[in-house]
């Protein structure tokens, strides 16, 4: 009889987590949804700042190019929610991050 070799799969590197999940009303979904998108903005003029001050001939134009795509995103979510809060209706939110370490990519 021979002898069986069991592979171990590989651990899967993955979490998940669910940031927001639930029915809202036009005011909760404006208050969440900009919150969100101006934390990350923030969060981005912060990382740009830093690099500055570390350097003040640095390259900041990935910070401020996704700063743009933010805040125009902002807009659009505010003028869709806008739209919508006519029509009375509640929102569905649902938002899940997903963090997955890269294999070779380092910053």
């Amino acid at each position: 009889m021979g002898t069986k070799v069991l592979e171990k799969k590989p651990e899967a590197i993955t979490q998940k987590i669910q940031l927001v999940k639930g029915v809202f009303t036009a005011s909760e979904t404006a208050d969440l949804v900009n919150n969100l998108i101006e934390e990350k903005i923030n969060f981005h003029k912060i990382q740009r700042l830093q690099r500055w001050e570390g350097n003040h001939n640095c390259e900041t134009g990935d910070l401020n190019d996704r700063i743009t795509e933010l805040e125009q995103e902002l807009e659009k979510s505010i003028a869709f929610i806008s739209k919508m809060r006519q029509s009375g209706k509640a929102f569905r939110i649902m938002g899940q991050l997903e963090i997955i370490p890269l294999a070779s990519e380092t910053l």
